[in-house]
């Protein structure tokens, strides 16, 4: 016969499952984050939507500004600073991606391996990255000094007279940017595919040995197709961070010299604090935001296209 407790259950399975009891303590532990979220991400967000239509003024205040509509998006495009600093942008990106995924998926499967050292030289290869932006590029500025510069000294060295001015020169100050963005970034993107390489089954290569394949061909065939999630994370992380670079370049060339190393988001500053147009910089703000976006989107069509054709 079936007890009391049985029965309750059988009542309670025909009926549906019971109903929890609600407790606020959970939504008490993570309310601060939200509200920090509302307040100092959300609000912002939306504020600077409004302050996009209008001609604000850190000066004048709401009450001094009048809505504008689009005047702010299509002055832009009539923008010679602005067209700079788009081609800049688009230029440090192309730039600096391709190398940072290359070198560190290659960086990473050496330093995967037996090698003298490994330890060590992961917290070296890391450093850079954890360093502060103003320590780094302080260094930089001496390594690249036309004159004295250590980098322009090894470069007579080995019998090139006329050496580079680098940050001074309107033709290589987004080159020497470009090359500080790669070794500031090598260091992440290996650790994530270091991580990566864990995952992938050590089976995977014993029969790649097995049958005879070399270690580029094990590399090329079982190493970078295992390695393609990681690489479409790194992808997307490493084009946000390529738009929104503004720390080196601020410090070390101010977007200089003229307009050679200005890119996007050192110019939405520039507009908004050095010429007190917020409601362009607004407006250039969320036009780098759709560009990121729809970045972001066709990357992640093509990836799963990508995963649906395999």
């Amino acid at each position: 016969m079936k007890t009391r407790k049985d029965r309750r259950m059988a009542e309670q399975t025909k009926t549906g499952k019971r109903k929890k009891k609600f407790t606020i303590v959970p939504y008490l532990f993570i309310a601060p984050n939200f509200i920090g979220f509302l307040i100092f991400i959300l609000l912002p967000v939306l504020v600077s939507l409004v302050v996009a239509f209008t001609d604000f003024n850190i000066f004048k205040g709401l009450e001094g500004s009048k809505f504008v509509g689009i005047k702010n998006f299509t002055d832009m495009f009539n923008d010679v600073w602005f067209r700079a600093a788009l081609k800049n942008n688009v230029i440090y990106t192309l730039g600096t991606i391709p190398a940072l995924i290359c070198g560190s998926i290659v960086l990473a499967a050496v330093l995967n391996d037996k090698v003298f050292c490994k330890t060590v030289l992961r917290v070296m290869i890391f450093i850079p990255y954890i360093s502060s932006v103003v320590a780094v590029s302080s260094v930089w500025i001496l390594i690249l000094n036309p004159s004295q510069g250590i980098l322009n000294n090894l470069l007579r060295s080995i019998g090139i007279t006329d050496p580079p001015g680098w940050l001074g020169d309107p033709h290589w100050a987004l080159a020497a940017m470009i090359i500080i963005g790669i070794w500031l970034g090598l260091g992440y993107n290996t650790i994530i595919y270091m991580s990566g390489l864990q995952s992938v089954p050590q089976d995977l290569y014993e029969a790649a040995r097995i049958d005879g394949a070399s270690g580029i061909q094990i590399f090329f065939r079982v190493t970078v197709p295992m390695l393609q999630n990681t690489t479409f994370f790194l992808l997307i992380t490493n084009i946000i961070s390529s738009f929104q670079v503004f720390g080196q370049i601020n410090i070390m060339t101010n977007g200089g010299p003229g307009t050679a190393t200005t890119v996007l988001a050192h110019y939405i500053y520039r507009a908004g604090f050095s010429y007190h147009k917020m409601g362009y910089a607004s407006a250039m703000a969320w036009f780098l935001l759709m560009i990121i976006f729809l970045v972001t989107v066709f990357q992640w069509k093509f990836q799963k296209k990508h995963e649906d054709d395999m």
